[in-house]
């Protein structure tokens, strides 16, 4: 499968972060002295009123977030998910989570594909630890497109959003036109074999697999659960209704991210078989993203693996 490359998701958060900030003046962004790596700088050179760099202290800036959401605002606050999850999230869950407050945390350099600034730097339980916090949405845009419409129906949203952005450029799902809703999984491939169930760079990468394993005669759907919380339900039930035989594709530590929220939904109202791709209780290496994501079978071909495994081929 060719890939065509578009912005990755942390350049395309911070573009439209600017056109929603001219539409909407209780817009403001925080940042950990993190904004060029973040992408939101161009948002603090066009205003910058509505800017504060709060320095690397990630734990103050959601409270200073709160303190704004409780006076009308919309905050966006960004660092690296390792950062901005780890050392903020006693303030996550006290000042954000628990009254509910209207925050936008929007977490750049998620997963593995960091690439070569090492362990320290990965998130791998980003996802986990922002669904473990009542109220919050959960969400991992795929491509520039759908990082575009999340943000903005992120803007619309009442309470606290969780995003994860990633570092490198992401192959290109969507268009202009495609229209994304909060909570509401997307098929982008029909399939009556075999489920894959992806979310963020992994729905590149099951795309490919399906490809691999049409060539072998096995006609694989793709779905992309871009919003791990809350998840589509209806949809997972109706494809794994459907195949009855379901993969899940994550770049997150296999405990507590999108493999436990579909097993979940499924093994209540769909029994079936079912296989996981994810990091397997590890922490990554120092590499080039595609050779980490070989090293630690996130490619195609291991999730085309995955797929004739569940199907016992």
């Amino acid at each position: 499968m060719e890939r065509k490359l578009g912005k990755a998701t942390r350049d395309a958060y911070g573009q439209v972060l600017i056109e929603l900030g001219r539409k909407n003046p209780n817009i403001v962004v925080l940042d950990a002295d993190l904004s060029k790596s973040t992408k939101t700088a161009d948002f603090a050179k066009a205003f910058p009123e509505r800017f504060i760099n709060v320095g690397i202290m990630e734990a103050n800036m959601v409270g200073v977030a709160s303190g704004l959401a409780a006076c009308g605002k919309i905050p966006f606050i960004s660092s690296f998910a390792c950062f901005l999850m780890c050392k903020g999230f006693d303030q996550l869950r006290m000042s954000v989570a628990f009254p509910e407050l209207n925050v936008k945390v929007v977490a750049s350099h998620g997963g593995i594909s960091v690439g070569e600034d090492g362990a320290s730097q990965m998130s791998i339980e980003d996802i986990a630890l922002a669904a473990a916090l009542p109220h919050f949405v959960v969400m991992i845009p795929a491509d520039e497109f759908a990082t575009r419409a999340l943000v903005t129906r992120a803007v619309d949203y009442p309470k606290p959003v969780f995003m994860r952005t990633c570092r490198p450029k992401a192959p290109l799902i969507y268009n202009e036109q495609t229209h994304f809703e909060i909570g509401k999984g997307m098929v982008v491939r029909e399939g009556r074999d075999v489920s894959i169930v992806a979310t963020g760079l992994l729905v590149a990468e099951a795309l490919e697999a399906s490809q691999i394993l049409e060539k072998k005669g096995i006609q694989a759907g793709v779905m992309d659960i871009h919003t791990i919380k809350p998840i589509d339900e209806d949809l997972l039930i109706r494809e794994a209704q459907k195949t009855k035989h379901v993969v899940v594709a994550e770049e997150h530590q296999i405990w507590g991210g999108l493999g436990s929220a579909v097993a979940r939904v499924l093994s209540r109202n769909v029994p079936c078989k079912m296989e996981f791709v994810a990091i397997q209780d590890t922490y990554a290496e120092s590499g080039l993203p595609a050779e980490l994501f070989d090293k630690y079978k996130l490619s195609a071909p291991h999730i085309a693996a995955a797929a004739e495994r569940v199907l016992g081929k």
